[in-house]
């Protein structure tokens, strides 16, 4: 892998990813319910006469009827994988299903990948065309030029839905939205601006017709490929490049850039030499997208230009041109007024509306992720990736760019209503998350991983650190841990922080420090020694206590109980605090956060309130907005009973201080999440269903947890640990290397803890 080292992962790493849990990254999950004989008779015979008779009458009644109207189709032939090149269709497949994950994860489009093995692109536009009454849309992908030109173009001109190659013109629109705002930056209009294209392929041709149609005139452009500047009449250019030449004296590269406001590059690393951009105009724009070395390096540019305005591919530097920031959005957008094609007008609303959008004052859960400073300006001419906002902006201005121009077949009538239902399509959590795995690249830590000697433990402690989220600290026995690093293909064993507790020169300070905290509770010396050199949990927590880590997470070796006696015996809680437990439950646009479920077996009315507190804003720090529920057996005192005044103490409690949130109870499970229960109890303070549920006691809220994540179809996290002088997670013992990861980002930045 060409890249191991930008990505921060090796090959093994990413195969194990691949095909752990079960192979790929995508299955289909059936929209309606399954269970009984009569389920079945509707889902297929003789129940779907009934649809197939209504799409006979009426084709648009598809859309009512199939999913075909959310339904894209990822397309290839593996004719230019990535930067991998010619590898085949089959070996394409694991990028086109990355792009179907893609399409979900930011917009909700339902998505399936298909690979055609024919580089013949006759046989591939007739396969697709025949395709056209399975999807909404066709995303082209990873086709080598010139072919990708002629198969997008015959495609476009015979089918009826939406198709867009997204090398092409995904790249395009968001190069186009940071040119904009360059030009904004920096005082141009983009009309009056010269700018030089270096790289001729299909990428760099689509960002140069798009940016020409939004108003850069023709003959300020030159087009360079390997050979040089492309001008009328050289013999070796295809009809493709030849609508791209002007006239122009320069016959190189570094002659075309003399006074160029503009250098859009998508062709070879170190293409562009420093000594050629300090011959460019005035705070020059530099769009050096090759992948994943840009044909400059902006610290390069920087230093002979430092007024440069600088955007490449990569996440590791600011500006990032992402294609991820504008196709989910676009076909969401065209899907959503059944489009018949995705025209010149969509494309230039996309740009304009991500452009618009940089513009705008960062909201605090991304301005969290990356850094206050990521305001418009020189550094942020491009939004996050992910940036909550970009569903609702870009969808809204791609649908009424279609509406516009008279390619779609549905209108909108509300726009308020339709940016809502935007919104609503995605969990904000998984945002927040990716958002907050930033703020933990921002602000590494080291994390203690207290049982290193198992596999599970020690691959999230291999992605901790391979992907910049801190260092790890790994205990356990030195030559067991280096074994299996080595098995793992960790290039460097030897370069890891591994603490043994048998050889470590830690242990009598730690043992001192300890007898003092113990002495006085029934233990010896020598028990305490015992304890340090025998039990991890004990080891790993004072590595923590006396400034050698700054958390830790441990419990796939021990139940919840016994690793919390024992990580209680060196820390305690923070001062004023309640420890206890968060189990977070993610679905695919909600998320229930559920306490207390580990520590608090029947919490009084203050800590009920306090848990209550406390979990909201763990809640807020996930990108929701709180609305807490006391949950009980007994709704607004239906049925009456005996342990029902702690819950109505609690609420009392946040009476009294208005803490800023919704909440409300006492109530049963239906009664803060059903909506139609919710209306039985029209004074009920919660606006919607309850995303903060507080549980009563620890064995309801055990039971609740460990059912949930056994039965439910929900993703878990947690418990998290809350209240704790330093971070500490505790996984489950049934915990894989993604939920230890997970935990130990929380810690690391934050989050939780």
């Amino acid at each position: 892998m060409a890249d191991e080292k930008q990505a921060g992962f090796t090959a093994r790493e990413a195969l194990f990813y691949h095909e752990t849990i079960r192979p790929g990254k995508i299955e289909i999950v059936a929209s309606k319910p399954m269970a009984t004989q009569r389920d079945l008779s509707l889902a297929y015979s003789p129940g779907v006469a009934a649809p197939v008779e209504e799409i006979a009458k009426d084709p648009a009644n598809a859309a009512k009827y199939t999913a075909r109207s959310n339904l894209v189709a990822v397309i290839s032939n593996g004719t230019a994988i990535l930067g991998l090149g010619n590898l085949g269709a089959l070996a394409s497949k694991p990028v086109m299903e990355g792009k179907a994950v893609l399409f979900k994860r930011f917009a909700d489009v339902d998505s399936i990948d298909l690979e055609l093995d024919t580089e013949d692109p006759d046989k591939f536009i007739e396969a697709v065309a025949l395709m056209e009454p399975s999807f909404g849309g066709i995303n082209l992908e990873d086709i080598a030029a010139p072919e990708c030109f002629i198969i997008e173009q015959a495609l476009r001109e015979r089918m009826n839905i939406p198709v867009m190659h997204d090398d092409q013109h995904g790249t395009a629109i968001i190069a186009a939205a940071g040119l904009i705002n360059a030009c904004e930056v920096t005082g141009r209009r983009l009309e009056d601006c010269k700018m030089v294209v270096n790289g001729a392929g299909a990428s760099a041709l689509a960002c140069t017709a798009l940016v020409k149609a939004m108003g850069i005139k023709h003959e300020n452009v030159i087009v360079c490929d390997r050979t040089g500047p492309i001008y009328p009449g050289r013999a070796d250019v295809d009809q493709w490049k030849s609508a791209h030449a002007v006239e122009t004296e320069a016959r190189s590269l570094e002659e075309a850039l003399d006074g160029a406001d503009i250098f859009l590059g998508l062709s070879a690393a170190g293409a562009l030499k420093p000594e050629w951009v300090a011959k460019m105009a005035d705070k020059p724009i530099i769009f050096a997208m090759a992948n994943p070395t840009p044909e400059i390096m902006p610290e390069e540019a920087k230093a002979v230009r430092p007024d440069a305005i600088i955007a490449t591919g990569r996440s590791d530097y600011p500006n990032q041109v992402n294609n991820v920031l504008g196709f989910p959005f676009i076909f969401r957008g065209a899907l959503d007024v059944r489009a018949t094609a995705i025209n010149e007008e969509m494309k230039i609303a996309a740009a304009q509306a991500i452009a618009k959008l940089a513009r705008e004052r960062v909201p605090e859960e991304v301005a969290a992720a990356y850094g206050v400073t990521h305001q418009f300006g020189t550094d942020y001419i491009i939004p996050a990736p992910f940036d909550p906002r970009l569903i609702e902006v870009v969808s809204s201005a791609v649908a009424k760019a279609a509406m516009d121009s008279g390619v779609a077949l549905d209108r909108i009538e509300d726009w308020d209503e339709y940016r809502m239902s935007l919104k609503a399509r995605l969990n904000p959590t998984t945002a927040a998350l990716t958002n907050i795995y930033e703020l933990a690249r921002k602000q590494p830590r080291r994390m203690v991983f207290a049982e290193a000697e198992e596999e599970v433990v020690l691959r999230a402690a291999i992605q901790f650190r391979d992907f910049g989220y801190g260092t790890p600290i790994l205990v356990g026995r030195t030559e067991k841990v280096r074994e299996k690093l080595v098995e793992l293909a960790v290039d460097d064993p030897d370069d890891w922080i591994i603490e043994n507790s048998k050889l470590s020169d830690k242990v009598p300070a730690m043992v001192d420090y300890l007898y003092k905290r113990l002495q006085r509770r029934g233990y010896t010396e020598r028990d305490v020694g015992r304890m340090v050199n025998q039990e991890r949990n004990v080891f790993a927590a004072l590595l923590v206590a006396l400034g050698h880590g700054d958390g830790m997470i441990s419990g796939l070796t021990r139940t919840f109980a016994q690793t919390a006696r024992e990580i209680g015996r060196v820390l305690d809680a923070k001062p004023g605090a309640i420890p206890f437990g968060i189990h977070m439950m993610i679905g695919k646009n909600h998320t229930t956060f559920m306490a207390d479920t580990t520590i608090n077996e029947r919490p009084t009315a203050e800590e009920l309130a306090y848990i209550a507190r406390e979990t909201a804003q763990v809640a807020k720090r996930m990108g929701h907005e709180p609305r807490v529920a006391f949950l009980s057996y007994s709704t607004f005192g239906n049925p009456s009973g005996q342990w029902l005044e702690n819950i109505r103490n609690a609420v009392a409690l946040l009476d009294a201080e208005n803490p800023g949130f919704e909440y409300e109870g006492e109530m049963a499970p239906d009664a803060a999440l059903n909506p139609k229960v919710m209306a039985l109890y029209p004074f009920s303070r919660l606006s919607g269903p309850a995303n903060v549920l507080i549980m009563p006691g620890l064995q309801s809220a055990n039971l609740s947890a460990k059912l949930l994540r056994e039965l439910g179809g929900d993703a878990t996290i947690g418990p998290m640990m809350i209240g704790m002088e330093k971070p500490v997670q505790i996984a489950p013992m049934t915990a894989i290397a993604p939920d230890v990861l997970t935990l130990a980002v929380l810690a690391s930045a934050g989050v939780v803890g």
